[in-house]
């Protein structure tokens, strides 16, 4: 099994409550506050403390404007193929193309038949399937003639087609057992089985069944998406699947992304504390590992320092560098070298008092885990790094008029940089904003832990942790010109000066920091 390369999408799967059914659309709207991409809800119509699941989905895509809608998935034998095949199309329409649908043949064919629906069993549920994807297919396809599938179970004889779906909708199939994964593959445009039902020890001869199939009919195993509805909890010793910190969630969704090619993830939860930590701290540790894993984080030590290069513009002074180590051979990361450019007339400390730790061991070797804790010092810095390219531009509207500074200022406050707790330090608190769980003091003690586990490095942590006090201050200078910047005929002078000042302490500092600390964190880790 691969990875099929398939862009990463993160969603909710929300219960239809009819007693809280305001609460539910804002759970759906908090979805999408959180920038996660899909919210989905269940649908069992024969259900009477829930709500009906497509006009849910209808006032959801009326409340929300960017993120995706689908049932998770519809209930065919009690919604008609053609009938819900249009309202799919209208409603994709509507809100713009958000719309996708997650198909299922049946079960609990007692409640089913209890409604009106029909009373099949499990293979005659699949062959039903089969027919009404056909159903819905021909009823999109508007540039031919009149609708004609002439099923047992789904007869649609000379209607007209259309409406046409605004975009593309895929097809994704709940299936489990091998007929509906083989109808998967012949069929569907994506896989959509649940953690609690087939848990990720199951994956891989489902994934097969699957390929299998698409093989048979003459497609790509890739053509079909594999998606995930997923439930965990934020705590547990973490050898259970999706049982422990945030770090182990990211770790483990993109394991198999890249193992088993799943590639949407969808939160089975109505705790609102759940989806904003599921959003913020999984979601951006599994896109950073996917990325490292597909070869997106490939940029060498030399790349880096030529953008930083970039974002800061003409040289104005080049100050002798310091002591760079370069790549620890074993550890396979290298820290960004500093190119020594500065553009202000001042300096916030003197570089050449920096203390420096021991050097790396040639001799040692380093587990696949260490090698990721080096490597994301990294990553966060580079996430940085953009950030203050982002800055700069935005300075550069508000000196030309492009941009009111106060707009700018709200713009700056939201970014990491702006958030980030520099007294405690620019890796721990990325690290826990994106990776790891919330905040907690054992977190914010990795200073203490590098200096009790090996005092050599005292020195080092004491200067970094005066560097972050100033960083802040040099950070509350940019906002303090950009305010003065509207009353003072030359404001601007003192605006360049200030960012020109931010951007020589924050990548001199960065490059300081990995220098000293990439690999005492891979040997003696964050706790």
């Amino acid at each position: 099994m691969a990875d099929y390369g398939h862009e990463l999408l993160f969603g909710t799967f929300l219960t239809p409550v009819a007693e809280q059914a305001q609460r539910v659309v804002a759970l759906a709207q908090l979805t999408e506050q959180a920038g996660l991409d899909l919210v989905t809800v269940q649908d069992h119509p024969y259900q009477g403390r829930f709500l009906d699941t497509w006009t849910l989905l209808s006032v959801i895509a009326a409340s929300t404007s960017t993120v995706r809608v689908s049932p998770n998935v519809a209930n065919l034998p009690l919604r008609p193929p053609a009938v819900l095949a249009r309202s799919v199309a209208t409603l994709d329409i509507l809100s713009g193309g958000r719309v996708e649908l997650g198909l299922g043949a049946g079960a609990f064919w007692e409640a089913i038949a209890a409604v009106g629906g029909p009373r099949l069993n499990a293979a005659q549920g699949v062959d039903a399937l089969a027919e009404g994807i056909e159903v819905i297919r021909a009823v999109w396809a508007t540039g031919g003639g009149s609708v004609r599938v002439d099923g047992r179970y789904h007869r649609v004889w000379g209607a007209h087609p259309g409406p046409a779906p605004a975009h593309d909708v895929g097809i994704w199939v709940g299936a489990y057992k091998r007929r509906m994964l083989d109808l998967t593959g012949r069929l569907a445009d994506g896989w959509l089985p649940s953690s609690a039902y087939a848990a990720p020890d199951a994956l891989p001869a489902m994934n097969a069944a699957v390929d299998e199939a698409a093989a048979g009919a003459g497609r790509s195993p890739g053509d079909v998406r594999r998606l995930y509805n997923i439930s965990g909890a934020f705590a547990g010793s973490g050898r259970d699947f999706l049982q422990g910190p945030a770090r182990l969630w990211a770790e483990q969704l993109a394991e198999l992304t890249l193992t088993q090619g799943m590639s949407a993830y969808i939160l089975a939860s109505d705790d609102p504390d759940d989806i904003r930590r599921f959003a913020a701290e999984v979601v951006p540790g599994v896109r950073e590992l996917v990325e490292a894993g597909r070869g997106g984080s490939t940029s060498s030590a030399a790349d880096r320092s030529g953008a930083a290069a970039e974002v800061r513009g003409t040289s104005a002074v080049v100050v002798p560098s310091a002591r760079f180590r370069g790549t620890v051979p074993a550890l396979g990361v290298t820290p960004t070298p500093d190119d020594g450019v500065r553009l202000a007339d001042v300096q916030v400390w003197d570089e050449s008092t920096r203390p420096t730790g021991p050097d790396p061991d040639p001799g040692r070797s380093y587990t696949s885990r260490q090698r990721e804790a080096g490597q994301h010092l990294v990553d966060i810095h580079d996430h940085l790094r953009k950030e203050l390219t982002e800055i700069r531009g935005l300075v550069d509207q508000v000196t030309t008029g492009a941009m009111d500074p106060g707009a700018a200022r709200s713009h700056i406050n939201t970014m990491t940089m702006r958030q980030n707790n520099w007294t405690v330090g620019t890796y721990c608190e990325s690290y826990c904003r994106l990776v790891t769980t919330h905040h907690t003091l054992e977190d914010q003690s990795l200073f203490p832990h590098l200096r009790r586990s090996d005092p050599r490095l005292a020195p080092v942590v004491d200067r970094l942790q005066q560097e972050h006090h100033a960083i802040h201050e040099v950070l509350e200078g940019v906002d303090r010109a950009l305010v003065a910047f509207v009353g003072r005929p030359d404001g601007h002078k003192e605006l360049r000066a200030a960012m020109d000042l931010l951007t020589d302490t924050l990548l001199s500092h960065l490059s300081y920091e990995e220098r000293e600390l990439v690999e005492p964190l891979a040997r003696l880790g964050l706790h």
